[in-house]
């Protein structure tokens, strides 16, 4: 320290000083306090009315989650009531015709299109599309499956026959169509 700067002398505890204990300080010092208090108590109520909202929003959340799951969990176990509704006339209509004992084969066979037209309608009604391509058509591995490919008269990887339907569900294919397939020449 070099000799010129003033030394600071040290103020008993005792001493008043200006800053603090004289009487403007002492009422400056009790408005910041009460200053300090009053907002000390805002930002507490503030904290619990945000703590308030985040507890809700909260549960909320977790009501929601759940009622999520809970409509999940009944839409697997029901999803195939509007299909099993769809074909319970088809089975009535099976077993009606298995009750009569003496039907004629026209009889039969009369219902046994009128069964299947039910069962297709049913099928449709539930977004069950067949596959069915017409001959000549273009092969698509996607919707159909080649069981053997033959020579024929037509352009090469066309179809030539259908050996069984395919079907769709919903444009997701449920079993691909077995076909044959033009050879190329």
């Amino acid at each position: 320290m070099t000799t010129n700067e003033p030394q600071q002398q040290p103020v008993p505890a005792d001493t008043p000083t200006a800053a603090t204990d004289s009487p403007e300080a002492t009422g400056n010092a009790g408005t910041v306090a009460t200053d300090l208090a009053a907002r000390l108590a805002e930002l507490e109520a503030r904290h619990a009315e945000v703590s308030d909202a985040f507890l809700r929003a909260k549960a909320e959340v977790e009501n929601v989650r759940r009622r999520a799951e809970e409509e999940v969990s009944k839409a697997r176990k029901y999803a195939v009531e509007s299909f099993a509704d769809s074909l319970v006339p088809v089975k009535d209509s099976l077993e009606a015709a298995i009750a009569i004992p003496n039907a004629t084969n026209e009889q039969l066979l009369e219902g046994v299109h009128a069964t299947l037209r039910q069962l297709g309608a049913a099928l449709e009604r539930n977004k069950v599309i067949e596959i069915n391509p017409a001959p000549a058509s273009r092969f698509d591995p996607h919707q159909h499956q080649a069981i053997s490919m033959v020579p024929a008269e037509q352009e090469a990887n066309t179809v030539v026959t259908v050996l069984q339907k395919g079907y769709l569900i919903a444009d997701r294919v449920l079993r691909p169509a077995l076909v044959t397939v033009a050879a190329p020449k």
